[in-house]
Protein backbone atom coordinates (compact mmCIF):
# COMPACT_ATOMS: atom_id res chain seq x y z
CA UNK A 1 0.00 0.00 0.00
CA UNK A 2 1.23 3.50 -0.83
CA UNK A 3 0.35 6.49 1.33
CA UNK A 4 0.41 9.81 -0.52
CA UNK A 5 2.01 12.82 1.17
CA UNK A 6 -0.77 15.31 0.51
CA UNK A 7 0.66 18.85 0.48
CA UNK A 8 -2.68 20.66 0.27
CA UNK A 9 -2.90 21.49 3.97
CA UNK A 10 -2.51 25.22 4.68
CA UNK A 11 -0.60 24.67 7.93
CA UNK A 12 1.94 22.43 6.18
CA UNK A 13 2.32 24.79 3.22
CA UNK A 14 3.20 27.46 5.76
CA UNK A 15 6.39 25.56 6.71
CA UNK A 16 9.78 25.09 5.07
CA UNK A 17 10.17 21.64 3.49
CA UNK A 18 12.19 19.27 5.67
CA UNK A 19 15.43 17.73 4.46
CA UNK A 20 17.24 14.44 5.16
CA UNK A 21 14.05 12.37 5.20
CA UNK A 22 14.89 8.69 5.64
CA UNK A 23 12.80 5.59 4.94
CA UNK A 24 13.54 2.14 6.33
CA UNK A 25 15.72 0.32 3.83
CA UNK A 26 17.45 -2.37 5.91
CA UNK A 27 16.73 -6.03 5.32
CA UNK A 28 16.62 -6.71 9.06
CA UNK A 29 17.42 -4.54 12.05
CA UNK A 30 17.05 -4.96 15.80
CA UNK A 31 15.77 -2.19 18.08
CA UNK A 32 14.94 -2.09 21.75
CA UNK A 33 11.72 -0.22 20.97
CA UNK A 34 9.51 0.54 17.99
CA UNK A 35 6.77 3.16 17.83
CA UNK A 36 4.28 3.07 14.96
CA UNK A 37 2.98 6.56 14.14
CA UNK A 38 4.92 9.84 14.28
CA UNK A 39 2.26 12.38 15.21
CA UNK A 40 1.92 14.12 18.57
CA UNK A 41 1.58 10.80 20.43
CA UNK A 42 4.39 8.91 18.71
CA UNK A 43 6.81 11.83 18.78
CA UNK A 44 6.14 12.44 22.47
CA UNK A 45 6.55 8.75 23.28
CA UNK A 46 9.83 8.61 21.34
CA UNK A 47 11.14 11.74 23.05
CA UNK A 48 10.33 10.31 26.48
CA UNK A 49 11.90 6.91 25.73
CA UNK A 50 15.00 8.60 24.37
CA UNK A 51 15.32 10.57 27.59
CA UNK A 52 14.66 7.56 29.86
CA UNK A 53 16.97 5.15 28.02
CA UNK A 54 19.73 7.08 26.23
CA UNK A 55 21.67 3.85 25.61
CA UNK A 56 18.75 1.99 24.03
CA UNK A 57 17.66 2.18 20.40
CA UNK A 58 14.24 3.46 19.37
CA UNK A 59 12.68 3.15 15.90
CA UNK A 60 9.92 5.67 15.15
CA UNK A 61 8.04 4.74 11.97
CA UNK A 62 5.36 6.57 10.00
CA UNK A 63 3.61 5.65 6.75
CA UNK A 64 3.73 9.32 5.70
CA UNK A 65 5.97 12.23 6.54
CA UNK A 66 6.23 12.64 10.30
CA UNK A 67 3.66 15.00 11.79
CA UNK A 68 1.88 15.60 8.49
CA UNK A 69 -1.17 13.48 9.26
CA UNK A 70 -3.83 14.62 11.71
CA UNK A 71 -1.22 16.42 13.85
CA UNK A 72 -0.78 19.13 11.21
CA UNK A 73 -4.30 18.99 9.80
CA UNK A 74 -6.43 19.96 12.78
CA UNK A 75 -7.80 23.41 13.54
CA UNK A 76 -5.16 24.25 16.14
CA UNK A 77 -7.36 24.30 19.26
CA UNK A 78 -5.75 23.35 22.56
CA UNK A 79 -8.93 22.76 24.54
CA UNK A 80 -9.61 22.65 28.26
CA UNK A 81 -13.36 22.04 27.93
CA UNK A 82 -15.57 20.50 25.24
CA UNK A 83 -19.32 20.61 24.70
CA UNK A 84 -20.03 18.00 22.02
CA UNK A 85 -18.44 14.89 23.48
CA UNK A 86 -21.42 13.13 25.00
CA UNK A 87 -21.67 15.30 28.12
CA UNK A 88 -24.96 17.15 28.56
CA UNK A 89 -26.04 17.20 32.21
CA UNK A 90 -25.15 17.16 35.90
CA UNK A 91 -25.46 13.38 36.16
CA UNK A 92 -22.02 12.79 34.64
CA UNK A 93 -20.25 15.68 36.34
CA UNK A 94 -17.58 13.55 38.03
CA UNK A 95 -16.54 11.91 34.76
CA UNK A 96 -16.55 15.27 32.98
CA UNK A 97 -14.22 16.68 35.65
CA UNK A 98 -11.80 13.80 35.01
CA UNK A 99 -11.99 14.57 31.30
CA UNK A 100 -11.21 18.27 31.84
CA UNK A 101 -8.41 17.35 34.24
CA UNK A 102 -6.90 15.26 31.45
CA UNK A 103 -7.26 18.15 29.00
CA UNK A 104 -5.56 20.51 31.45
CA UNK A 105 -2.75 18.02 32.04
CA UNK A 106 -2.32 17.98 28.25
CA UNK A 107 -2.17 21.78 28.14
CA UNK A 108 0.50 21.75 30.84
CA UNK A 109 2.40 19.11 28.88
CA UNK A 110 2.38 21.33 25.78
CA UNK A 111 3.41 24.42 27.75
CA UNK A 112 6.30 22.52 29.32
CA UNK A 113 7.52 21.37 25.92
CA UNK A 114 7.24 24.89 24.48
CA UNK A 115 9.17 26.37 27.39
CA UNK A 116 11.86 23.67 27.46
CA UNK A 117 12.57 23.88 23.73
CA UNK A 118 11.75 27.57 23.18
CA UNK A 119 9.17 26.74 20.53
CA UNK A 120 7.43 29.40 18.46
CA UNK A 121 4.12 27.81 17.46
CA UNK A 122 2.05 31.00 17.72
CA UNK A 123 0.49 29.92 21.02
CA UNK A 124 -2.24 32.35 22.00
CA UNK A 125 -4.06 32.03 25.33
CA UNK A 126 -7.08 33.74 23.83
CA UNK A 127 -9.77 31.32 25.01
CA UNK A 128 -12.53 30.10 22.72
CA UNK A 129 -16.23 30.51 21.95
CA UNK A 130 -19.05 28.00 21.65
CA UNK A 131 -21.46 29.89 19.40
CA UNK A 132 -24.72 29.44 17.50
CA UNK A 133 -26.84 31.38 15.01
CA UNK A 134 -29.95 30.12 16.82
CA UNK A 135 -31.00 32.01 19.93
CA UNK A 136 -32.91 28.87 20.95
CA UNK A 137 -29.53 27.31 21.77
CA UNK A 138 -29.27 29.77 24.66
CA UNK A 139 -30.63 27.13 27.04
CA UNK A 140 -27.83 24.71 26.08
CA UNK A 141 -25.18 27.31 26.74
CA UNK A 142 -26.72 28.53 29.99
CA UNK A 143 -26.78 24.95 31.28
CA UNK A 144 -23.20 24.37 30.14
CA UNK A 145 -22.10 27.67 31.71
CA UNK A 146 -23.48 26.56 35.07
CA UNK A 147 -21.61 23.26 34.83
CA UNK A 148 -18.35 25.02 33.98
CA UNK A 149 -18.76 27.41 36.91
CA UNK A 150 -19.20 24.44 39.25
CA UNK A 151 -15.82 23.23 38.04
CA UNK A 152 -14.27 26.71 38.38
CA UNK A 153 -13.92 27.37 34.65
CA UNK A 154 -14.22 31.07 33.95
CA UNK A 155 -16.82 31.74 31.25
CA UNK A 156 -19.28 34.35 30.03
CA UNK A 157 -22.30 34.41 27.71
CA UNK A 158 -22.34 36.96 24.89
CA UNK A 159 -25.10 37.96 22.50
CA UNK A 160 -25.18 39.19 18.89
CA UNK A 161 -23.88 42.76 19.30
CA UNK A 162 -20.93 41.84 21.52
CA UNK A 163 -20.13 38.81 19.36
CA UNK A 164 -20.07 41.03 16.29
CA UNK A 165 -17.59 43.37 17.99
CA UNK A 166 -15.34 40.48 18.96
CA UNK A 167 -15.63 38.23 15.88
CA UNK A 168 -16.48 40.59 13.04
CA UNK A 169 -19.57 38.63 11.99
CA UNK A 170 -23.30 39.12 12.63
CA UNK A 171 -23.98 35.43 12.05
CA UNK A 172 -23.89 34.34 15.68
CA UNK A 173 -26.78 35.22 18.02
CA UNK A 174 -25.49 33.56 21.20
CA UNK A 175 -22.05 32.46 22.36
CA UNK A 176 -20.31 31.16 25.46
CA UNK A 177 -16.74 32.36 25.93
CA UNK A 178 -14.41 30.12 27.96
CA UNK A 179 -11.14 31.61 29.10
CA UNK A 180 -8.93 28.54 29.31
CA UNK A 181 -8.68 27.41 25.68
CA UNK A 182 -5.67 28.23 23.51
CA UNK A 183 -4.97 28.53 19.81
CA UNK A 184 -1.75 27.58 18.06
CA UNK A 185 -0.15 26.65 14.74
CA UNK A 186 -0.32 22.82 14.78
CA UNK A 187 2.24 22.37 12.01
CA UNK A 188 4.86 24.46 13.78
CA UNK A 189 4.32 22.61 17.05
CA UNK A 190 4.70 19.14 15.56
CA UNK A 191 7.70 20.25 13.48
CA UNK A 192 9.39 21.36 16.73
CA UNK A 193 8.70 17.92 18.20
CA UNK A 194 10.51 16.31 15.28
CA UNK A 195 13.51 18.57 15.84
CA UNK A 196 13.54 17.69 19.55
CA UNK A 197 13.94 13.92 19.02
CA UNK A 198 16.94 12.51 20.94
CA UNK A 199 19.89 11.08 19.03
CA UNK A 200 19.00 7.47 19.86
CA UNK A 201 15.65 7.78 18.07
CA UNK A 202 15.74 6.62 14.44
CA UNK A 203 12.93 8.24 12.45
CA UNK A 204 11.75 6.31 9.39
CA UNK A 205 9.17 8.07 7.18
CA UNK A 206 7.17 6.95 4.15
CA UNK A 207 7.52 3.49 5.66
CA UNK A 208 4.25 1.57 5.69
CA UNK A 209 3.76 -1.24 8.19
CA UNK A 210 2.61 -4.24 6.18
CA UNK A 211 2.33 -6.78 8.98
CA UNK A 212 3.34 -7.28 12.57
CA UNK A 213 3.32 -10.24 14.94
CA UNK A 214 4.94 -11.89 17.94
CA UNK A 215 7.38 -14.80 17.94
CA UNK A 216 8.16 -15.89 21.50
CA UNK A 217 9.55 -12.79 23.24
CA UNK A 218 10.23 -10.86 20.03
CA UNK A 219 7.98 -8.57 18.00
CA UNK A 220 8.50 -8.58 14.23
CA UNK A 221 7.34 -5.69 12.04
CA UNK A 222 7.45 -6.21 8.28
CA UNK A 223 7.87 -3.37 5.81
CA UNK A 224 8.30 -3.22 2.05
CA UNK A 225 12.11 -3.21 2.24
CA UNK A 226 12.73 -5.38 5.26
CA UNK A 227 11.74 -5.96 8.87
CA UNK A 228 12.43 -4.62 12.32
CA UNK A 229 12.74 -6.94 15.29
CA UNK A 230 12.10 -5.37 18.66
CA UNK A 231 11.35 -6.05 22.32
CA UNK A 232 8.49 -3.60 22.86
CA UNK A 233 6.06 -1.84 20.54
CA UNK A 234 3.84 1.23 20.99
CA UNK A 235 1.01 1.89 18.55
CA UNK A 236 0.32 5.62 18.17
CA UNK A 237 -1.49 5.78 14.85
CA UNK A 238 -4.75 7.24 16.21
CA UNK A 239 -7.15 7.33 13.22
CA UNK A 240 -5.41 4.33 11.64
CA UNK A 241 -5.48 2.03 14.68
CA UNK A 242 -8.50 0.14 13.35
CA UNK A 243 -6.84 -0.51 9.97
CA UNK A 244 -3.86 -2.06 11.80
CA UNK A 245 -6.15 -4.35 13.78
CA UNK A 246 -5.53 -2.53 17.08
CA UNK A 247 -8.64 -2.60 19.29
CA UNK A 248 -10.77 -2.68 16.10
CA UNK A 249 -14.04 -3.11 18.01
CA UNK A 250 -13.46 0.00 20.10
CA UNK A 251 -12.50 2.75 17.63
CA UNK A 252 -13.34 4.06 14.18
CA UNK A 253 -12.03 6.89 11.95
CA UNK A 254 -13.94 9.91 10.68
CA UNK A 255 -12.74 12.07 7.81
CA UNK A 256 -12.95 15.85 8.24
CA UNK A 257 -12.24 18.49 5.61
CA UNK A 258 -11.17 22.08 6.08
CA UNK A 259 -10.26 25.15 4.06
CA UNK A 260 -8.12 28.18 4.80
CA UNK A 261 -8.28 31.53 3.05
CA UNK A 262 -5.46 33.76 1.93
CA UNK A 263 -4.64 36.57 4.38
CA UNK A 264 -7.29 39.26 4.29
CA UNK A 265 -6.29 42.56 2.75
CA UNK A 266 -6.19 45.64 4.98
CA UNK A 267 -9.48 46.78 3.44
CA UNK A 268 -11.14 43.42 4.07
CA UNK A 269 -9.77 43.40 7.61
CA UNK A 270 -11.24 46.84 8.21
CA UNK A 271 -14.61 45.71 6.84
CA UNK A 272 -14.94 42.99 9.48
CA UNK A 273 -13.96 45.29 12.35
CA UNK A 274 -10.25 44.49 12.82
CA UNK A 275 -10.83 41.62 15.28
CA UNK A 276 -8.09 39.92 17.30
CA UNK A 277 -7.37 36.23 16.74
CA UNK A 278 -10.31 34.03 17.77
CA UNK A 279 -11.73 30.52 17.58
CA UNK A 280 -15.37 29.37 17.47
CA UNK A 281 -16.60 25.84 18.11
CA UNK A 282 -20.21 24.85 17.27
CA UNK A 283 -22.94 24.35 19.85
CA UNK A 284 -24.53 21.70 17.66
CA UNK A 285 -22.46 18.66 16.64
CA UNK A 286 -21.32 18.86 12.99
CA UNK A 287 -21.71 22.62 12.93
CA UNK A 288 -18.76 24.59 11.60
CA UNK A 289 -15.50 25.12 13.45
CA UNK A 290 -14.12 28.56 12.51
CA UNK A 291 -10.82 30.30 13.26
CA UNK A 292 -9.49 33.74 12.54
CA UNK A 293 -5.73 33.37 12.68
CA UNK A 294 -2.88 35.58 13.76
CA UNK A 295 -2.02 36.36 10.14
CA UNK A 296 -5.62 37.31 9.22
CA UNK A 297 -6.71 34.07 7.60
CA UNK A 298 -10.07 32.38 8.08
CA UNK A 299 -10.23 28.61 8.58
CA UNK A 300 -13.45 26.62 8.32
CA UNK A 301 -14.20 22.96 8.98
CA UNK A 302 -17.82 21.94 8.46
CA UNK A 303 -17.87 18.33 7.22
CA UNK A 304 -17.40 14.99 8.99
CA UNK A 305 -18.06 11.64 7.37
CA UNK A 306 -17.16 8.01 6.98
CA UNK A 307 -14.74 8.11 4.07
CA UNK A 308 -11.69 6.17 2.91
CA UNK A 309 -9.06 7.61 5.31
CA UNK A 310 -6.27 7.12 2.78
CA UNK A 311 -7.74 9.03 -0.13
CA UNK A 312 -9.69 12.24 -0.79
CA UNK A 313 -9.88 12.80 -4.53
CA UNK A 314 -9.87 16.26 -6.10
CA UNK A 315 -13.52 15.81 -7.10
CA UNK A 316 -14.48 14.79 -3.55
CA UNK A 317 -12.55 17.70 -2.11
CA UNK A 318 -14.20 20.21 -4.44
CA UNK A 319 -17.62 19.15 -3.17
CA UNK A 320 -16.49 19.86 0.40
CA UNK A 321 -14.93 23.19 -0.61
CA UNK A 322 -18.32 24.26 -1.95
CA UNK A 323 -19.75 23.76 1.55
CA UNK A 324 -16.84 25.73 3.01
CA UNK A 325 -17.62 28.63 0.68
CA UNK A 326 -21.26 28.58 1.78
CA UNK A 327 -20.22 28.61 5.43
CA UNK A 328 -17.85 31.54 4.97
CA UNK A 329 -20.40 33.47 2.91
CA UNK A 330 -23.02 33.09 5.66
CA UNK A 331 -20.65 34.58 8.20
CA UNK A 332 -18.79 37.12 6.09
CA UNK A 333 -20.95 38.13 3.10
CA UNK A 334 -18.79 41.22 2.59
CA UNK A 335 -15.74 39.10 1.68
CA UNK A 336 -15.06 37.79 -1.86
CA UNK A 337 -16.10 34.25 -2.72
CA UNK A 338 -12.67 33.29 -4.13
CA UNK A 339 -10.40 33.79 -1.12
CA UNK A 340 -9.90 30.11 -0.20
CA UNK A 341 -6.24 29.32 -0.74
CA UNK A 342 -5.88 25.74 0.52
CA UNK A 343 -8.17 22.82 1.37
CA UNK A 344 -7.45 19.40 2.84
CA UNK A 345 -8.83 16.35 4.59
CA UNK A 346 -7.72 14.74 7.84
CA UNK A 347 -8.64 11.87 10.13
CA UNK A 348 -9.90 11.83 13.70
CA UNK A 349 -10.33 8.68 15.76
CA UNK A 350 -13.55 8.19 17.69
CA UNK A 351 -14.83 5.82 20.33
CA UNK A 352 -18.44 5.11 21.22
CA UNK A 353 -18.34 7.01 24.54
CA UNK A 354 -15.76 9.68 23.57
CA UNK A 355 -13.05 8.16 25.74
CA UNK A 356 -9.43 7.43 24.86
CA UNK A 357 -7.38 4.27 24.42
CA UNK A 358 -4.44 3.89 26.80
CA UNK A 359 -3.43 0.36 27.65
CA UNK A 360 -1.24 -2.69 27.31
CA UNK A 361 -3.10 -5.00 24.91
CA UNK A 362 -0.59 -7.86 25.09
CA UNK A 363 2.78 -8.49 26.70
CA UNK A 364 5.08 -5.64 25.57
CA UNK A 365 2.39 -4.28 23.21
CA UNK A 366 0.99 -0.84 24.09
CA UNK A 367 -1.47 1.58 22.49
CA UNK A 368 -2.49 5.20 23.01
CA UNK A 369 -4.99 7.04 20.84
CA UNK A 370 -8.61 7.95 20.05
CA UNK A 371 -8.72 11.59 21.17
CA UNK A 372 -12.14 12.34 19.68
CA UNK A 373 -11.00 15.61 18.13
CA UNK A 374 -8.91 16.87 21.09
CA UNK A 375 -5.57 15.39 20.13
CA UNK A 376 -3.03 18.19 20.50
CA UNK A 377 -2.87 18.24 24.28
CA UNK A 378 -4.26 14.78 25.01
CA UNK A 379 -2.13 13.17 22.29
CA UNK A 380 1.05 14.74 23.62
CA UNK A 381 0.19 13.77 27.19
CA UNK A 382 -0.78 10.21 26.30
CA UNK A 383 2.40 9.77 24.26
CA UNK A 384 4.65 10.68 27.16
CA UNK A 385 2.66 8.60 29.62
CA UNK A 386 2.35 5.45 27.47
CA UNK A 387 6.16 5.54 27.25
CA UNK A 388 6.30 5.74 31.04
CA UNK A 389 3.83 2.90 31.40
CA UNK A 390 5.70 0.72 28.91
CA UNK A 391 8.86 1.39 30.95
CA UNK A 392 7.23 0.26 34.19
CA UNK A 393 7.05 3.80 35.59
CA UNK A 394 3.93 5.04 37.36
CA UNK A 395 3.08 8.75 37.46
CA UNK A 396 0.33 11.03 38.73
CA UNK A 397 -0.68 11.57 35.10
CA UNK A 398 -1.10 7.84 34.52
CA UNK A 399 -3.26 7.58 37.64
CA UNK A 400 -5.40 10.43 36.29
CA UNK A 401 -5.71 8.82 32.85
CA UNK A 402 -6.74 5.50 34.41
CA UNK A 403 -9.66 7.22 36.21
CA UNK A 404 -11.39 7.95 32.91
CA UNK A 405 -14.22 5.81 31.60
CA UNK A 406 -12.82 3.14 29.32
CA UNK A 407 -13.95 2.93 25.67
CA UNK A 408 -17.04 0.78 25.20
CA UNK A 409 -17.58 -1.98 22.67
CA UNK A 410 -18.85 -1.02 19.22
CA UNK A 411 -21.51 -3.05 17.37
CA UNK A 412 -20.26 -5.22 14.49
CA UNK A 413 -20.52 -4.22 10.84
CA UNK A 414 -22.74 -3.60 8.96
CA UNK A 415 -24.65 -2.29 12.01
CA UNK A 416 -21.76 -0.03 13.01
CA UNK A 417 -21.57 1.59 9.58
CA UNK A 418 -25.34 2.02 9.42
CA UNK A 419 -25.42 3.49 12.90
CA UNK A 420 -22.61 5.97 12.27
CA UNK A 421 -24.10 7.14 8.98
CA UNK A 422 -27.56 7.54 10.51
CA UNK A 423 -26.15 9.53 13.42
CA UNK A 424 -24.11 11.73 11.09
CA UNK A 425 -27.19 12.34 8.92
CA UNK A 426 -29.24 13.26 11.99
CA UNK A 427 -26.59 15.65 13.32
CA UNK A 428 -26.18 17.26 9.88
CA UNK A 429 -29.91 17.99 9.79
CA UNK A 430 -29.81 19.48 13.30
CA UNK A 431 -26.78 21.59 12.44
CA UNK A 432 -27.85 22.56 8.92
CA UNK A 433 -28.08 26.25 9.79
CA UNK A 434 -24.61 26.14 11.39
CA UNK A 435 -22.66 24.90 8.35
Amino acid sequence: MTIINDQRCGWIKDLYPRKNIKSFEGKKEDFDWIIIGAGYTGLSAARKLGELFPNQSVALVDAQLAGEGASSRNSGYLVDTTLNDGFTSNKDLENYKIKTDIYNAGINCIKKFINNYQVDCELNETGKYFASSKLEDEKILIRFSKILKKLNFENKIFYEKDLFNKLGTKFYKIGLYTKGGMLLHPGKLVRAMISALPNNVNLYENTFLIKWGKEKDKIICKFKNGKIITKKIIFATNGFLKSLGIKPHYNFPLTLTASMTRPLTNHEFENIGRPNEWGVLPVRPLGATIRFTKNKRLLIRNTAELHNPNNMSEIDLEKRIYKHKIGLSKRFPELPNNIIESSWSGIVSRTRNSSQLFECIDKNVFVAGCYNGSGIGAGTLFGEQIANRASGINTDEIELIEKRKKPTLLPPNPFLKWGINLRLKYERLRANSEI
